[in-house]
């Protein structure tokens, strides 16, 4: 089990377990990033900051720090 911040472009993976809490897990989840997903890699910018993704029929930009919190198999 690796975090999305790790999963290489082109990648289809499942989202197994939100780390963190409170606030910052919350927004995650409202994201539509919840335990089950299906989450598919677009794009990393070149610095690796943001990564965008294909949630739920909807395209998503997340942080690094925000994507190190979902680890996914």
């Amino acid at each position: 089990m690796g975090n999305l911040r790790t999963t290489p472009c082109g990648a289809t993976v499942t989202v197994r377990k939100i780390e963190g809490e409170g606030a910052t897990r919350r927004r995650i989840m409202d994201m539509g990033l919840t335990r089950g997903a299906e989450v598919y890699v677009r794009k990393v910018a070149p610095l690796g900051d943001p990564i965008e993704v294909t949630v739920r029929g909807y395209e998503l930009s997340l942080r690094k720090a925000d994507a190190e919190k979902v680890l996914v198999d």
